[in-house]
C-alpha cells in the first residue's frame, strides 16, 4: 500500500466538492459487477454527466503527472475516475475488484492491477467509513485527509465500513500497470524511491546514480508488457 499525501491541493478539493454538490448521483449498485453488487450501498456520480466527465479528466491529468503514482504503479492505462458518496449507514462490504474492466464508451478493456482511492472529505468530517484492506499482515484500516490518496493491489479483498455520522466523498480508479507482476512492481518502487532519496540527499556520486538507473531501467525493460 502506498499513501500519497496532498495529491490534490485544498483549493482543488474545494473545486471538486463544489462541482460534485450539483451533479446527479445514482445508486452505486448499478455499477457493481458480480457478487460486489450484493454488498454495495452507496451513491455514485452519474458518469454520463458532462460535468462528472470533466472532473474525471481533471483528476486523470493529476494522476498522470504525479511522480509517486508513476513510480508506484508504472501506469499503462488508468480507468476514468468514479466519484462516490457514503451517507449515514451506507457501506460497501468485502469484495475484490473485477480483474478486467471495459473502459466506458470505448471497445478497450483494462486489467486492474492497482486500485486507488482519493479522499475528498477530511477524516474528521465523518465517523466510520474506513477503507479496510486485507493484507498478508492482517487488516489495514485507512482514513486519510481530503486530497490524499491510497494506492493498493486490486487483488486485495477490501471494504468500506458503515458511515455512522456525516458524509464520505471520494474518487476511485483502477490502473493497468506496464509491469503486471506485483512483487516486481514493489521492488521497482522501492528501488526508484531509494534512487530519488539519494538524488535529494546529494550524497551519491554521479557514477553510482548512473549505475542504479541502469539497473532500474533494465528491470523495467525486462518485465514491462507494452
Amino acid at each position: 500500500m502506498i499513501i500519497i499525501d496532498d495529491l490534490l491541493t485544498k483549493d482543488e478539493v474545494a473545486q471538486f466538492r463544489k462541482q460534485l454538490a450539483s451533479v446527479p448521483f445514482n445508486d452505486g449498485k448499478s455499477t457493481a459487477m458480480g457478487m460486489a453488487a450484493g454488498v454495495k450501498n452507496n451513491g455514485q456520480a452519474d458518469a454520463q454527466d458532462s460535468r462528472v466527465q470533466q472532473l474525471a479528466n481533471a483528476l486523470l491529468s493529476k494522476l498522470g503527472n504525479n511522480p509517486t503514482v508513476i513510480s508506484g504503479a508504472l501506469p499503462q492505462r488508468i480507468f476514468p475516475p468514479c466519484f462516490n458518496r457514503y451517507s449515514e449507514s451506507q457501506t460497501y462490504g468485502y469484495h475484490v475488484d473485477a480483474a478486467i474492466m471495459r473502459i466506458p464508451n470505448t471497445p478497450d478493456v483494462l486489467r486492474s492491477d492497482m486500485s486507488m482511492t482519493i479522499f475528498l472529505t477530511d477524516k474528521d468530517e465523518y465517523e466510520g467509513g474506513e477503507l479496510v484492506i486485507q493484507t498478508g499482515f492482517g487488516e489495514q484500516k485507512v482514513k486519510c485527509n481530503a486530497g490524499s490518496a491510497i494506492l493498493y493491489p486490486s487483488s486485495s479483498l477490501h471494504k468500506v465500513t458503515p458511515v455512522t455520522k456525516g458524509e464520505r466523498i471520494a474518487a476511485i480508479t483502477w490502473i493497468q500497470s506496464m509491469v503486471s507482476d506485483q512483487q516486481m512492481r514493489e521492488t521497482l518502487f522501492q528501488l526508484d524511491q531509494s534512487i530519488q532519496s539519494l538524488v535529494n540527499a546529494g550524497t551519491a556520486e554521479r557514477e553510482q546514480l548512473d549505475g542504479l538507473h541502469h539497473v532500474y531501467h533494465n528491470l523495467v525493460r525486462k518485465f514491462s508488457q507494452v
